[in-house]
């Protein structure tokens, strides 16, 4: 493996010169990556089609196809002869077309969709339109990035788990496809000898693992199941670093360790960070296989061709589950948000029945902020959980600071001496000279002994969100001067910023409030004692302890809304026209949520863009760390991609509808404490910005692990149900054509979002009346159910029936008759509840926005 990629490696390399001399020509004729589809349908139609007519079972009345994912080894070798076919007829597609010039296919697609991923002129391009076997040309566009408690806070050790035997078996048998960015092989959370039980790599999956310098042999075991990387669009651009990102599965960021331990990792793991412990970590499914899709960076983020291709492979495999924490850079354009390379992917992965999940992004929390689009995609926001982590500094008036740092506290309740860095310089160091010097990253520029034994104050500037200055090092001069803590004060140019909990292995704390930071300094200046004609500093009086940020604390107020999570309405484009799709679909533990982190992933600083906010990590601190402690979408979304392993352990028939409905159907609206969930509505003092959270912030609702392993009745829809959608939409037809290969035509009619039988409905404008229709599976026993709801604001509903009886696999239609009752463009919302006198109770939320009467 590594000569091949060696080799093709070369290649690029040496294409450079040819795309160096482009890039001396005029703009237009630069080359870019764009990826091409073909009309004749892909391999994963082609076998889909073969279930549909083998493996195909009907549900009840409603005529519906299940369509059943193959476990058949023998359709995978015949599959990669085909993909063999399929590269050659893109390279005589290419010959053709582009006759004696100079391009560079960087991918063939052929599992998912049909086509490939070139390195052409825009003049090139258009040759490559006119081409009769061409559906479609897009240029690649870039995409980004966006436990130890959460287990418990979900109640898995009693419930989910307990339901399978217990940790040792959850999600035995299932494949969670991680699209990110790779994975360190080496973290105990993904050894495979953590059990005496077998534990065997399931049968329908036949990936690979790369072998690299930095991925040797052996990296790979009967959990981490799959590695690859994919790289080449990013490579072909000149941007990518070795020394940083590495040409191969292995984790050079930590985000995809992360996020594989949260879904999948390897139960009763010891987190210790700083030489502090902090738990035992476990994935949502600790018995799940991991198989990695590695397509993300740390020096650059990503591009869609990558992506895709790394779709396209996972599914090829055979995962079960594909787990994408990773958002588009911009929102797509075009007639809608839905038709782009890599959702259109997607659609094509949930049709051969894998289960797809993606952060929702971390853009919140302004309405129509969301980065995920499409009714196949199961869209997940982050919500807190009960545990957080705080500190504080009591200064010598009595005064409290708040802050955060998981350090240790001074503790005895003693008050020790304030020493500001910039009044501790030694003769040789002054702030004329380096003006950053308060930020405390040299020992040699300070008098030790003014330091010694006494709390060094240093300041946070921006140059720790860039990276130029680290808490790594002002702790490491911190301990050189033999202080007994640091504190770090909020600069206050520095707006905007939230910070993790930074771990510490001495007393200290971060006052990350410019306005609390203004007192502290207050109280500091205020206390020195100087020399009257000199104005020298002879004695500093300022006096403060720090009480440590070890210990956590619980809440009853969990979970909330975090104010970086994306909201709905989910935009159908680029103008103002919204979807009559609920987006998110739910939310889950997002917030300092501990996982497993890589070994190299310690070298640089992150920060999730949130706005005008951001979520600002020192990863520095964590160099030789196991563990980190990280927020946003991109934590929540792996806690959905472990559970939705569970459901699909329990119910292996489950389509990707059915897992969707199953966990929305039975998530709650109510937080720890039985009140409303609160949603943040401000980057600035949030938890002072909060109000009831509505489904455009919460989807359905707080994930429930449990009750979604025994739902009741489930909502059922499928890719028929998708194209009829897509085809519905005002001039899409030549659009799905391009993508799916499927004629509009082919399908009688065409319904809109709000008549996909999703576990919600969302009316983007309601024109006095209408009637929705639901179909409902039940997958348990026979039970009677009664139906009850609260309408939204402004507008009356009626349910019919209000009662019935249903059997097991039997369906029930349910009628939703809204009538708008007064004129207003404000959305409100109401929910309907299906009570089985059995004890399921299935729920699903009404979005109303425009209503005319």
């Amino acid at each position: 493996m590594r000569s091949i990629y060696g080799l093709y490696l070369m290649v690029v390399l040496c294409f450079g010169m040819y795309l160096s001399t482009l890039c001396q020509d005029d703009s237009e004729n630069t080359s870019a990556v764009y990826i091409v589809t073909l009309k004749e349908a892909h391999s994963a139609n082609y076998y889909g089609e073969l279930r549909r007519e083998g493996h195909a079972t009907r549900n009840g009345a409603s005529g519906r196809l299940n369509i059943h994912k193959p476990r058949n080894r023998n359709i995978t070798r015949t599959d990669r002869r085909y993909s063999s076919y399929i590269s050659r007829v893109h390279d005589s597609l290419l010959k053709r077309a582009l006759r004696g010039e100079n391009y560079l296919k960087l991918y063939s697609y052929h599992y998912l969709i049909n086509g490939f991923a070139v390195l052409v002129t825009p003049q090139q391009a258009d040759k490559l339109t006119r081409r009769r076997e061409v559906a479609n040309i897009v240029m690649d566009y870039s995409v980004r990035t966006a436990t130890t408690h959460t287990p418990q806070f979900l109640g898995l050790p009693q419930g989910a788990w307990a339901q399978e035997g217990g940790y040792e078996f959850a999600g035995e048998g299932i494949v969670i496809g991680f699209i990110d960015t790779g994975i360190d092989p080496s973290h105990p959370s993904f050894a495979d000898a953590t059990s005496d039980h077998q534990y065997p790599v399931p049968h329908h999956f036949s990936g690979i693992c790369e072998v690299t310098p930095d991925f040797p042999s052996g990296s790979c075991n009967r959990k981490l199941v799959g590695a690859r990387h994919f790289a080449a669009s990013a490579i072909i651009r000149g941007i990518f670093n070795s020394s940083q990102d590495y040409a191969s599965p292995f984790d050079g960021d930590g985000h995809g360790t992360h996020t594989a331990s949260v879904a999948a990792g390897n139960h009763g793991i010891p987190v210790v960070v700083s030489g502090h412990h902090f738990g035992n970590a476990s994935g949502m499914a600790p018995r799940s296989h991991i198989a990695v899709y590695k397509a993300l960076y740390k020096s650059f983020g990503g591009f869609a061709a990558d992506v895709v291709a790394a779709i396209d492979q996972a599914a090829q495999d055979g995962v079960d589950v594909i787990s994408l924490s990773i958002t588009p850079n911009r929102r797509p354009p075009g007639i809608a948000t839905f038709f782009n390379p890599i959702d259109m992917a997607l659609l094509s992965a949930v049709k051969a029945g894998i289960f797809v999940v993606q952060a929702a992004g971390n853009t919140g929390p302004s309405p129509n902020s969301m980065s995920s689009f499409s009714p196949w995609i199961f869209t997940v926001g982050a919500a807190s959980h009960d545990r957080s982590y705080s500190n504080s500094m009591t200064l010598g008036n009595n005064v409290t600071i708040p802050g955060v740092g998981l350090a240790p506290g001074t503790g005895n309740d003693t008050l020790y001496t304030l020493v500001s860095a910039i009044h501790a310089l030694n003769d040789e160091a002054t702030v004329a000279d380096d003006m950053y010097v308060g930020e405390c990253q040299d020992s040699s520029h300070f008098n030790r002994d003014l330091v010694q034994g006494n709390l060094l104050i240093c300041s946070y500037s921006i140059r720790f969100v860039l990276g130029l200055s680290t808490m790594k090092q002002a702790l490491q001069t911190a301990k050189n001067l033999s202080a007994a803590g640091v504190v770090f004060y909020m600069d206050s140019f520095v707006i905007g910023f939230q910070l993790n909990p930074t771990p510490m292995k001495m007393p200290g704390i971060i006052i990350s409030s410019p306005e609390d930071s203004k007192i502290l300094l207050k109280y500091y200046n205020s206390s020195l004692e100087r020399d009257g004609p000199s104005n020298k500093i002879v004695k500093f009086k300022a006096r403060a302890s720090i009480c440590g940020g070890l210990k956590a604390n619980y809440s009853n107020s969990a979970p909330k809304i975090m104010y970086y999570s994306a909201r709905g309405p989910d935009p159908e484009d680029t103008s103002v026209d919204d979807a009559d799709i609920l987006k998110p679909n739910l939310v889950a533990p997002g917030n300092l949520v501990w996982a497993a982190w890589s070994s190299a992933g310690a070298d640089s600083v992150e920060f999730l863009e949130i706005c005008t906010v951001q979520i600002f990590i020192d990863l520095y601190t964590l160099l030789g760390e196991n563990f980190a402690i990280m927020s946003g979408t991109s934590m929540a979304a792996p806690h959905v991609a472990g559970l939705a392993a569970l459901i699909k352990q329990k119910f292996p028939s489950f389509g990707p509808s059915a897992i969707g409905s199953a966990l929305s159907t039975t998530a709650s609206p109510y937080d720890k404490h039985g009140g409303p969930i609160m949603a943040q509505r401000a980057y600035a003092n949030p938890d002072l910005n909060q109000s009831p959270a509505t489904p455009f912030d919460m989807g359905s609702g707080f994930v429930n692990a449990t009750a979604a392993l025994n739902p009741g009745l489930i909502f059922d829809s499928g890719y028929d149900e998708y194209m009829s959608f897509l085809c519905g939409i005002n001039g899409s037809a030549p659009v799905v054509l391009n993508y799916t290969g499927q004629n509009c035509w082919a399908y009688n009619s065409t319904i809109s979002g709000t008549d996909l039988n999703l576990p919600s409905i969302t009316i983007v404008k309601l024109n006095q009346s209408r009637t929705v229709q639901r179909l409902v599976r039940n997958v348990a026993d026979n039970e009677t159910y009664s139906v009850g709801w609260s309408a939204p604001y402004g507008v009356s509903v009626k349910v019919s029936p209000t009662h019935f009886q249903i059997g097991w696999g039997q369906t029930q239609v349910l009628s939703i008759f809204l009538n708008a009752t007064m004129n207003s463009s404000v959305a409100s919302f109401g929910r309907i509840g299906l009570f089985g006198n059995k004890g399921h109770v299935v729920n699903f939320p009404l979005s109303v926005i425009v209503k005319n009467l």
